[in-house]
């Protein structure tokens, strides 16, 4: 199914999705920006139309869909429009830098109707895929711990701009900006987290006001237990991991692919191993297509069906709750209880 999309913000990542939106038959058609000059130069990279604010995306008579790629203090005015105009809508994570705005987005788009998607694409790549099967399988026995470690390296010049690592703009640091993929994979894979307490350094390294170096302890609703560890400060960069123990073996993924898979008696589908693995450690656009690719017509296929996307507004809200409640205990310097999220 070819569908058209409209594209508000047109930095860095937008020329991924963009990319990926031409491999898979969709169409972008319209974009906006800010900054003028780099929403032209977007245009005319894409063969889009220019207009000059996101209502005009939203409103286009040519857009089946808006895909939101501005930094994440500016999320509900575009769902809130879209909503208006009966546009389905997908954001890129975090789907906001608080839970109050994530709730309105969410609501907004539930009673208008629309489909609300949140880019969060290492859900699709192959080893995310396999292992969610594999624990649905139960191949790995009862979960017993559940890790993800992002220790990423960012140059100062990453940071050069005063609203990188910001709290207004971009809602925190490493946790919130680089590691909550992770974070949404912990919470896909494992389940719900109970219970979170957590320390962090502020501008370890880089001139940043939030966190640049973050651990976190987790105890899930199943008992399991689990560890976030989140960087941008240790250089040269190192691939992420997700690490998952069951009574019957253990799974780490690095980067974006299966690299361990040690379970006693296994049956079932052979795991993917590979030894290489493609990560944004050291260079933010070091990400591979393909799952964008799959995320993508999973949305578009989410809109010919009526369905929700895999990662739903509801699934961002997730994601978002447990970052914001590990750095509500670091702040506080105590276990946090977290309440139930959004129905």
């Amino acid at each position: 199914m070819s569908l058209r999309v409209g594209i508000i913000g047109t930095g860095a990542i937008s020329y991924k999705h963009a990319q990926a939106y031409r491999n898979i038959g969709y169409q972008v058609t319209v974009c906006t920006d800010i900054n003028p000059e780099a929403g032209r130069k977007f245009a005319a990279a894409h063969g889009a139309e220019f207009v000059p604010g996101y209502e005009e995306v939203c409103s286009h008579p040519q857009v089946d869909f808006v895909d939101v790629c501005t930094f994440p203090d500016f999320r509900l005015e575009p769902v809130q429009a879209a909503a208006a105009h009966g546009k389905h809508i997908q954001v890129q994570k975090p789907m906001a830098t608080n839970l109050e705005t994530a709730r309105q987005m969410i609501e907004t788009a539930r009673a208008a109707g629309i489909r609300l998607g949140v880019v969060s694409q290492h859900r699709f790549d192959d080893a995310s895929l396999f292992l969610s099967r594999a624990l649905a399988d139960g191949r790995l026995g009862k979960i017993l711990q559940a890790d993800a470690y992002v220790k990423w390296y960012r140059s100062p010049e990453y940071y050069s701009r005063p609203i990188k690592g910001s709290w207004k703009v971009e809602g925190g640091g490493a946790l919130i900006n680089q590691a909550i993929h992770q974070v949404d994979l912990l919470l896909w894979l494992a389940g719900p987290v109970r219970q979170v307490a957590g320390f962090w350094q502020l501008g370890a390294r880089h001139k940043i006001e939030s966190e640049d170096v973050i651990s976190a302890l987790l105890r899930y609703e199943s008992g399991a237990t689990g560890v976030i560890q989140a960087s941008t400060a240790f250089y040269p960069g190192y691939a992420e991991r997700v690490e998952i123990h069951g009574t019957k073996g253990t799974a780490v993924v690095a980067g974006d692919k299966l690299i361990t898979w040690d379970v006693e008696n296994d049956s079932g589908d052979p795991p993917p191993l590979y030894r290489d693995v493609r990560s944004g450690s050291s260079d933010p656009m070091a990400i591979p297509l393909e799952p964008f690719e799959r995320q993508f017509r999973d949305f578009g296929e989410a809109l010919r069906t009526g369905r929700d996307p895999l990662v739903s507004g509801q699934e961002g809200f997730r994601a978002l709750q447990l970052v914001l409640s590990i750095y509500q205990a670091c702040r506080e310097n105590r276990v946090l209880d977290i309440a139930g999220g959004i129905a």
